[in-house]
This record gives structure tokens, C-alpha cells and sequence, in this order.
């Protein structure tokens, strides 16, 4: 196998595991608070990546870019700060929503990081991408209705879609430090924002669940968010961001396959409307800058 086929695994992978993370995290929330799940979630990342660090240096690897300095301070204050946030409110909304709805709607995440980088850092945005934007609010907006016929919101949605905006502010704040080892930010985001997690928890009075449940959210943390990160950047060396973005693209959709199967849900015809509308919005979100706006 060639090493650009090698990344397309790579990257394919990532979304694969971070497509996980849904379903498993709704098995989990039955008997893990939403604010203690977020911060183990975290913690495990921070954790599992930190001891492959510290493999990775053991075997002679260097980082993979350049330290972090007093320049990234705001940054990274910034984005472990909008990490607590994020992963709460999505843990909030999955306690409610259905894990297919949650998994299709965690691509707002696209639109809200476009148009803050758009607001904030002037980043030009193309008809292409605007038509995407479109096409993904409305498909999220139906995603956000439990009931069309009576346009009642479902409370659960709208935690999801402010977790994607926090994320989306998130990923603008990490964009700033992205020439730096990913590796040592996904430490820094695993550690911050988990221990970030587990003061509110903590100050909210939710319970420490049993061990086991612990060791499995642990686990899934190191899985879904921090190795899914660690390949994503090693397809990206090879790939470039664009091409790597279209098959991490695939990620919500997975993520909905595997709770159709796993909670065995029944979705109306909004849902599949929905659906067929967020992939074509997810494919001219994924493939802009490839062909002219």
C-alpha cells in the first residue's frame, strides 16, 4: 500500500473513531452525569495521548511542529475554555435528543466555524460554501424540530447546535497555533479542558459514577477524540486539509448509521429529509476550494 493510500485510511479512520463516540456516549450518560462524562471524556484524551508521547519519544520521534509559546497563550486559554463549554452542552443534548439527530447535527460545526472565521478573521467565503451553509443550517434546523407539524423545538438540538458553535469558535482559536505539535495541544486540550469539566461537575454537585463506567469513558475519550486527532493530522501531512476534510466528512454519517442500528430508532420522514439535504451540503462543504466558487 502506497503512502497516499495509506493516509486515505488514516483518515478515514479518524472519522471512524471519532464517529464512535455518539451512540457509545448515549450507552454511557444512563448512568454517567453529562458534566462528569465531559470531563472524563477529556481527561482520557489528554491522558492516552500524553502516554503516547511519551512512547513516542521513547522510540526517538521527535514532535511533529513547533512548541508552544507565550504567543499562543490567548489561544489556548481560549480554546480549552470553549472545550469545557462545547462537550457539556453536546452531553446535555445527547441526555435528550436521539444519538442519529446529534451525529447529523454536530455538522453545524462547519457553518459555524466558517462564518466566525468569516466575522472575526475576515476569511473569504465562496458561493460554493455559502450554498453548503445553507444547505446544512436548514437540514439542521429540520433536525431541531421534535414535532414539524408543530414546529416545537426539541431543547435537546439546540445544546447540540451551541456545542458546534462553541466548537466552531474553538477551532478558529486552534487554527491560530496549527503550525505547533498536535500532539501537545491535544495534551493541553485533554487536561485543561477535562479538569475544567470536573470542577463544575464537581461544583454542580453530580457523583463520581462507579470505576468501571470511569475506565470505559477514559477509554472512549482516548479513542474518539484523541487518536481520532492524531490521525487526522498524519492523513492530513499527506493529503492536505481539503482532500483529508472530504473523508473526514463521512464522520456524522457513520455516527447516525451506528445509532440507527445500535438503539434501534425508527426515524419520521423529516429525519431521512434532513439527511438527504445535510449530504449534499456536507459534499459541497467538503469539496470547496477544489472546483471554482
Amino acid at each position: 500500500m502506497n503512502k497516499l493510500n495509506l493516509s486515505v485510511v488514516w483518515a478515514i479512520l479518524a472519522a471512524a473513531l471519532y464517529a464512535v463516540s455518539t451512540p457509545v456516549s448515549k450507552l454511557l450518560l444512563e448512568s454517567v452525569p453529562p458534566t462528569m462524562m465531559a470531563a472524563v471524556l477529556y481527561l482520557g484524551a489528554g491522558m492516552g495521548m500524553l502516554l503516547l508521547g511519551g512512547v513516542r519519544r521513547g522510540i526517538g520521534h521527535g514532535g511533529m511542529g513547533r512548541k508552544l509559546t507565550r504567543r499562543d497563550l490567548p489561544y489556548a486559554v481560549g480554546m480549552v475554555v470553549l472545550d469545557i463549554a462545547a462537550p457539556v452542552c453536546l452531553m446535555i443534548g445527547l441526555s435528550t435528543a436521539t444519538p442519529a439527530n446529534v451525529s447529523l447535527l454536530n455538522n453545524f460545526e462547519i457553518v459555524a466555524t466558517s462564518l466566525i472565521a468569516l466575522l472575526l478573521f475576515g476569511e473569504a467565503i465562496s458561493r460554493r460554501l455559502w450554498l453548503a451553509i445553507g444547505l446544512i443550517t436548514l437540514s439542521s434546523m429540520l433536525l431541531s424540530f421534535e414535532d414539524v407539524s408543530s414546529f416545537d423545538f426539541s431543547v435537546g438540538s439546540l445544546f447540540v447546535l451551541l456545542a458546534c458553535i462553541c466548537w466552531g469558535f474553538e477551532n478558529n482559536c486552534t487554527r491560530m497555533m496549527s503550525e505547533a505539535d498536535p500532539l501537545e495541544i491535544v495534551v493541553i486540550k485533554g487536561f485543561g479542558s477535562g479538569l475544567g469539566s470536573l470542577a463544575i461537575a464537581v461544583a454542580i454537585g453530580e457523583q463520581l459514577p462507579e470505576l468501571r463506567y470511569i475506565l470505559m469513558a477514559l477509554l472512549l475519550g482516548f479513542v474518539a477524540y484523541g487518536l481520532s486527532i492524531f490521525f487526522y493530522v498524519y492523513a492530513q501531512r499527506k493529503l492536505g486539509a481539503a482532500k483529508t476534510s472530504t473523508y473526514y466528512a463521512v464522520a456524522p454519517f457513520i455516527g447516525a448509521a451506528l445509532s440507527l442500528a445500535i438503539f434501534r430508532e425508527r426515524p419520521g420522514p423529516a429525519f431521512w429529509a434532513a439527511l438527504a439535504i445535510m449530504i449534499l451540503g456536507t459534499y459541497f462543504a467538503s469539496t470547496e476550494g477544489k472546483k471554482a466558487a
